[in-house]
């Protein structure tokens, strides 16, 4: 490897290092300790039933070890067509295509669906699988909160020009167990002409009758059969084997047959998978005992710990703090407990846990050590001093929510509109405002304090000031110094523990794209911690290639504002355009001040609609 690229790879890590979060690989769990293995997906035990040993076995001597090329250039085996047709008459379903993975076969399905002129909606918390599957379709991107219903039709009734509207959600969720609100989610899907994508990567196996999956629960509990398009089967979980479904319709599977890269270009699965997953699925249906056994050892977890019951059989423990998560799993390690500390980006910024994952094979001893030294856990992080734990973050309750003010440009009005928000909030509770990065004498902390001056209105300092007024790049070279993105995000950690029943405004620096450093931009920050988000734009000419380029960036990112401003002159055409193509279901036009002060905003706020400002709001308390 060239040594510049060594070097830069070598930054990089540092970097990750010094947020704590850099991750090793660790030997997989052997058969001595599988007791008190927390950390797996084979929830059922059954990569090591014998019978789907021997069937894979059996495999391998009758047809190789190897499928020698893709299907469609004659690889594979018999067994793949006898596996897919298990997999299909297990979820009652017309036609099932094998891949790979879960994560081909989610990208394969999406890439293959939509492209330019679609819609996605997809769930804040999906997996990344159905994350890079979106970004890799091209298709327009809406992301929603987790289990915001309401976001959700909004945006689905604010995108009806798009040629196919697709909604991603998973059955159960890999970090946080709970369980997607699918018959409702049917209903928003029939009403809006949207197809639904269902990931059942870890409720095939576990829920439903015979294990079929969350969908088939929620068809039995009424949920509109019409709105389904799609569902993700992954057979390394629940199944104990590798590989994963794509169950639909024969139309849906032939179309993936001619359209789906990952399926079409890749060699086929081996034979010893398919003869595995084949008899995998026939044990399953029938494994009652064994999915009852592994859900209500997660159920009686939860209850022994005062967490709210599980969707199925995985808890997550929220510690916070990156580094005291992973000292946690080291230290239940010791005990023989495997349990894995999960950390950004994988869960969000804030929310390093350990994932409870519960096995039929768990032992009632392991079992009843592992309650035992989570409460311990629990015992520590209560009696913590109230400044050290909001100092380690060991409790989303020391946490409060958050909003960043971002503009299209500089000079837009991002300062005035912080302190509109702020002034609007402090009329219902405690509010805190926040510049991360202040660049020229002008300081906007002052301004926005002078301004929403109130007695539940709070602020804190710049993590760094500079006095040239520049791109913070180049203020900071200015003054020889440079941003130090890991110190940005604990001062973000630190403002967010100051108090936690206050909502934080952090209103950014410049454009989306200003740089921090030469390798990150403001956008790449913001991205990183995933808060809701308003838009500040210019009203006038000009303002629409800004404001599209600005939404279009924040779209690649699965990010899409709450609210758009529009300061200065009214522009009625502007402001038409914007509410057709932009998305956002709550668009103000704010006039220049001149010198803004709390009165001017009051009157401002005493004359518009704030219901949206309303819910934005509460959502953060």
């Amino acid at each position: 490897m060239a040594p510049e690229l060594e070097e830069s790879l070598g930054t990089e890590l540092a970097a990750w290092k010094a947020r704590g979060l850099l991750r090793h690989l660790h030997s997989p769990t052997d058969q001595a300790s599988r007791a008190g293995d927390f950390v797996s997906n084979d929830y059922l035990g059954l990569s090591q039933h014998p019978d789907i040993i021997e069937a894979g076995r059996g495999a391998l001597s009758e047809y190789g070890a190897g499928a020698r090329a893709s299907r469609l250039l004659g690889g594979g085996s018999p067994l793949d067509e006898i596996a897919e047709a298990a997999c299909a008459d297990w979820l009652s379903a017309e036609s099932a295509l094998l891949f790979h993975s879960g994560f081909q076969a989610n990208i394969g399905l999406v890439t293959s669906l939509v492209g330019r002129g679609d819609a996605i909606f997809s769930d804040a918390y999906n997996h990344a699988s159905l994350v890079d599957a979106s970004r890799l379709s091209r298709a327009e991107i809406f992301v929603h909160r987790h289990f915001d219903l309401e976001q959700l039709s909004s945006q689905l009734a604010l995108s009806q020009g798009a040629r196919r509207r697709l909604v991603l959600t998973e059955g159960v969720y890999s970090m946080d167990g709970d369980l997607s609100p699918l018959v409702e989610m049917a209903e928003i899907c029939a009403r809006y002409d949207a197809w639904l994508v269902v990931d059942e990567a870890h409720s095939a196996g576990m829920l439903g009758p015979e294990g079929a999956g969350a969908w088939a629960a929620a068809i039995e509990a009424g949920a509109d059969p019409s709105a389904l398009v799609a569902r993700t089967v992954t057979g390394g979980k629940a199944l104990g084997a590798n590989g994963a479904f794509l169950v639909g319709s024969k139309t849906l599977s032939e179309h993936l047959v001619q359209r789906a890269r990952s399926f079409v270009f890749s060699t086929a699965v081996s034979p010893a998978v398919s003869g595995a997953l084949g008899k995998a699925i026939e044990i399953c249906r029938s494994a009652d005992t064994l999915r009852n056994l592994a859900r209500s050892t997660a159920t009686h977890i939860a209850r022994e710990l005062g967490l709210p019951a599980p969707g199925s059989t995985i808890l997550p423990v929220v510690i916070g703090d990156n580094e005291q998560a992973v000292a946690v799993a080291a230290e239940l390690r010791l005990e023989n407990l495997q349990v894995k500390a999960v950390r950004p980006p994988t869960v969000p910024e804030g929310t390093a846990r350990l994932r409870i994952a519960t096995h039929a094979y768990n032992s009632p001893e392991a079992v009843k050590h592992l309650v035992t030294m989570l409460a311990k856990v629990q015992g520590k992080i209560e009696r913590l001093a109230p400044e050290v734990r909001s100092r380690s973050e060991l409790t989303l309750k020391s946490r409060s929510p958050g909003l960043f003010v971002s503009g299209t440009d500089t000079d837009v009005g991002k300062t005035v509109v912080s302190a509109l928000l702020a002034l609007f909030a402090a009329r219902r509770g405690p509010v805190r405002y926040w510049k991360p990065v202040q660049t020229g004498t002008d300081l906007d902390t002052t301004t926005v304090a002078e301004i929403a001056k109130h007695e539940n209105f709070e602020s804190g300092e710049p993590c760094y000031s500079f006095p040239l007024p520049a791109s913070p790049h180049a203020a900071a070279a200015d003054v020889g110094k440079s941003i130090h993105v890991p110190t940005l995000d604990q001062a973000l950690r630190h403002e967010r523990s100051q108090n936690p029943e206050a909502p934080l405004i952090i209103e950014l620096a410049g454009g989306l794209l200003v740089p921090y450093t030469s390798e990150v931009t403001q956008l790449g920050w913001l991205a990183a911690h995933r808060l809701p988000i308003v838009l500040v734009a210019r009203s006038g000419l000009g303002t629409l290639n800004h404001t599209m380029l600005s939404l279009e960036a924040l779209h690649a990112r699965g990010l899409h504002p709450e609210v758009l401003f529009l300061v200065g002159k009214p522009h009625p055409s502007n402001r038409a355009t914007l509410e057709q193509m932009s998305g956002i279901r709550a668009i103000y036009e704010l006039p220049h001040f001149g010198e803004p002060t709390r009165e001017a905003l009051e009157g401002w706020l005493d004359e518009n609609d704030l219901r949206p400002l309303f819910r934005l709001v509460r959502a953060l308390r």
